[in-house]
């Protein structure tokens, strides 16, 4: 995904900052338009991400084990990897994180799961609850099945969307569409292709919020309305 995200970044007026633990990778990040800093992310400590992060005013959390078929990495990579971001940005003075999950992970795990995929699921549950609670400007984004491709740049988002598939390029473009975008603060969407063109589809998505937010529950009118601030 990342290999997609540079260019839109630099595209929008950002100068992103790669992360890799494999210097190997510079020469292709760098012709992307991205800085390369050196970091393992199951290595590192919480500190080591607040230093790779100086002079950034934004996070995008993207990392994950993939389908490796180990168990310990979901926790060393999804979870752990995002906790230490996390600590990492706010040591940093950074308040803007976007963070990129996976489709109901919040559903029960069915019985029949392998090891593998209930560990996928909780890990990127827990990193979900960690930043909802961080007191961050975040915002949660929860692809539908990635494919490969350069998308169409048309979009469902929503609380809760139809399963799908969704091109790596689509999610880049939303991530670029929503670190700007403060409407999009304290805003947990799932995601899969084609629909409305992007900045309509978050304008529907808000909206859609919006009017869920004011309405009767319990003998009264409850806001459930997304953090508010803006970044430094």
């Amino acid at each position: 995904m990342a290999r997609h995200l540079h260019p839109m970044l630099v595209d929008a007026g950002h100068t992103p900052v790669a992360l890799v633990r494999n210097e190997d990778h510079r020469g292709e990040l760098e012709a992307l338009g991205a800085e390369v800093r050196l970091l393992d992310i199951e290595a590192s400590t919480a500190e080591d991400f607040a230093e790779a992060f100086a002079g950034c005013n934004a996070v995008v959390f993207a990392a994950g084990a993939g389908a490796d078929g180990k168990v310990e990495r979901k926790r060393t990579v999804d979870l752990e990897g995002s906790l230490k971001s996390i600590d990492g940005a706010r040591a940093a003075g950074i308040e803007r994180f976007v963070q990129i999950s996976a489709m109901a992970v919040d559903d029960p795990v069915p019985e029949d799961a392998t090891p593998v995929w209930r560990a996928y699921i909780e890990a990127k549950r827990k990193a979900d609850e960690a930043l909802r609670g961080s007191g961050l400007h975040w915002t949660i984004l929860r692809p539908g099945w990635l494919q490969d491709g350069q998308g169409t740049r048309r979009v469902l988002i929503g609380r809760d969307v139809p399963e799908g598939d969704i091109a790596r390029a689509d999610v880049a473009a939303v991530i670029t569409a929503v670190l700007d975008d403060d409407v999009t603060i304290g805003r947990q969407w799932e995601l899969i292709g084609d629909g409305l063109l992007i900045d309509q589809a978050i304008a529907v998505a808000v909206l859609a919020e919006q009017e869920r937010s004011s309405q009767w529950a319990g003998g009264g009118w409850f806001r459930d309305a997304p953090v508010q601030g803006r970044r430094r």
